[in-house]
Formats: C-alpha cells, sequence, structure tokens
C-alpha cells in the first residue's frame, strides 16, 4: 500500500491588478501558508532604501537626525533590489557606498535664494544608478484648481521647507534590506487576507417572512452583503466578500424566532488577498518574489531535514563529513 500524498498545488487567480495595488486569490491552500505568504511580503522581500547620510550642511529647521530619518522613509525603485548583495556580505568594497554590488550613491545640494519658501523633496535627489531611484509621485499630486486643496508641484516627497539663505547639502548611501530589519525597507504598505465566505439563504424560513422583516434582516448587516429583488422581492447575496464575520445577521435571525434563516461558513482553503505597495516595487512582482523567497525558505527547511535523516542514519560519520 503507497503512502498517502499530502502534497497540495495552491492556485492563485489574479481579479484587480495595477502598479500598486493587488487583489487575488489563493485556493487550495491552508491558513498556514497564506499567513507565511503575507509575512514574506511585508518583511522579507527586499527592496533599497537609504541607510547613511552625510550631511556636509544644514542650516534649515530641522536637525540633521530628523533629515536623515526622513530620507530612509523615502521608497526607492528597487526592481534590481533581489540581485544586489547586502552590504554585510559584500566581498567588493568596504562600505563606503561606492560599490555597484551593494549600495547606490545619492547626493542633494539645495539653497533658497528667494523670499518665498523652498519645498526641498525626493526628486531633488541625484542618483549614481539610473534604476534605482525616489518612486515619483507626481501621478497622484492635486490639482489646486480641482478642489481648491494645494498638491505638491514638484511630485516629490518633502524632505525639509528652507526660507531665504538656508541651505542643505548632504551624501546620502543606500543599501538592500528587509523590512525584518527596518520598516523602510518593507516594500508594503498593506497586506491582507481573509477567508473566502459560504453564505446559504434558508429559502423557505425567508419566504415566511414579511417583505417589512425582509428588509429589516437585510438592514442589519453592517456591509451590504444581502438585498431584495424589486421584481421578486426575494432576498439575495449580491457581495459574499462584503461580509466582515461579524455574525449580525444570526443574531438578527435569531432573534426574529428563525434560527437557521442564514448558515455563513469560512472556506477553510481559499483566501482573498490585498496587496498595497509602497511604489518600490509593483504589485505584482512583489507577490512573485515573495513566493520565490517562501521556496527558498522551504529548501531549506528540507535540505535541514535531510540533514538530520542523514545524522540518524550515519551518526557521527555524518557530522563530521559536513565538517561539524
Amino acid at each position: 500500500m503507497e503512502p498517502q500524498s499530502y502534497a497540495r498545488m495552491p492556485r492563485v487567480k489574479i481579479r484587480e491588478l495595477r502598479d500598486d495595488y493587488a487583489r487575488f486569490e489563493l485556493r487550495d491552500t491552508d491558513a498556514s501558508i497564506a499567513n507565511a505568504l503575507r509575512r514574506v511580503m511585508i518583511a522579507e522581500v527586499p527592496t533599497i532604501a537609504i541607510d547613511l547620510v552625510e550631511i556636509e550642511v544644514n542650516s534649515s529647521v530641522l536637525n540633521d537626525e530628523f533629515i536623515a530619518h526622513r530620507l530612509g522613509l523615502i521608497p526607492l525603485t528597487s526592481d534590481r533590489a533581489m540581485s544586489m548583495r547586502f552590504s554585510r556580505d559584500c566581498d567588493a568594497c568596504d562600505g563606503d557606498g561606492q560599490c555597484e554590488f551593494c549600495s547606490v550613491e545619492f547626493h542633494l545640494m539645495a539653497v533658497c535664494r528667494n523670499d518665498e519658501t523652498q519645498d526641498v523633496t525626493s526628486s531633488d535627489l541625484i542618483s549614481s544608478d539610473h534604476t534605482v531611484v525616489p518612486v515619483d509621485f507626481s501621478d497622484a499630486t492635486i490639482d489646486a484648481s480641482s478642489d481648491g486643496i494645494s498638491g505638491n508641484k514638484k511630485g516629490g516627497i518633502t524632505i525639509v521647507k528652507l526660507r531665504k539663505g538656508q541651505e542643505v547639502k548632504l551624501r546620502a548611501i543606500a543599501r538592500k534590506g528587509i523590512g525584518k530589519d527596518h520598516a523602510k525597507w518593507s516594500p508594503a504598505a498593506t497586506v491582507t487576507f481573509m477567508y473566502e465566505p459560504e453564505i446559504h439563504i434558508n429559502e423557505d424560513l425567508m419566504e415566511s417572512l414579511t417583505l417589512e422583516e425582509k428588509k429589516e434582516w437585510v438592514e442589519s448587516s453592517p456591509t451590504p452583503v444581502f438585498d431584495i429583488d424589486p421584481v421578486t422581492q426575494q432576498v439575495m447575496v449580491v457581495d459574499a466578500e462584503a461580509y466582515t464575520y461579524d455574525d449580525e445577521v444570526i443574531k438578527k435571525a435569531e432573534a426574529m424566532g428563525k434560527p437557521g434563516l442564514v448558515e455563513i461558513n469560512a472556506k477553510q482553503d481559499s483566501f482573498i488577498f490585498t496587496v498595497e505597495t509602497t511604489g518600490a516595487i509593483k504589485a505584482s512582482q512583489l507577490l512573485l518574489n515573495a513566493i520565490e523567497i517562501l521556496k527558498q525558505k522551504l529548501d531549506a527547511v528540507r535540505t535541514s531535514l535531510d540533514t538530520v535523516e542523514a545524522d540518524d542514519q550515519f551518526g557521527e560519520l555524518g557530522a563530521h563529513m559536513r565538517g561539524g
């Protein structure tokens, strides 16, 4: 008799995809894999962020540490982060930032020479690598003529504001890192998942309610999950995924003396993910990188288990062959 296999083949279906947003389904797996994928996307997919700042001149109202902290939180385009080396593992440099394998150098020089306040933004940073630059938010700026709200004309993230005679001059080094070490390296603004709800309405019990009772029951849901068909006057599910597992409709049915009016279950092998990125990498690339890193972790665990089994079989000889 062959041993039973518990291997599963997870499936991903993309529902909505933009550069900085993705919504997709993950099916045929369990919560442990879904949560592992979520945690890897948040904390273990590498990006590039400013990690060292050398300030030569700063006569602004912000102190050096404040400006250095703001620089570190500026998202940088990180398409090549997966192929870069961590600075701690790089043997081609001494950590001064002038290394094509593990770092990118930035310069910033700004002087205010007129009476108007000058905004120094991330678009003023000059990069030594054209593929690693501050994320451009110019498309997201707000037109002042539309609703009276003023936006940043440069389209960058404000670093500091200068008045006449004030100056900022600095050099910054960006390095590869992961969100587990510092939040500035996290490529994700938010990553969430929920169990896909499965909703079954007891039609016989529902038909025993009056139209007013049906409306009252539908309105008891905090989110627009149910509605009433204007023609047939039957209650129908319009958006199952809007359900937040609050049990309000179940409690309402019990209060109306109709327990079992609706049955709501969470599919234990189906999850709906929502991913928003900082712009450092595209949402699609974030998912692919996370899957690749998760595969590497699982391979490491499998190799470790094989090593333990070898030790059990060969004892001290196996450990000696590995140099242990």
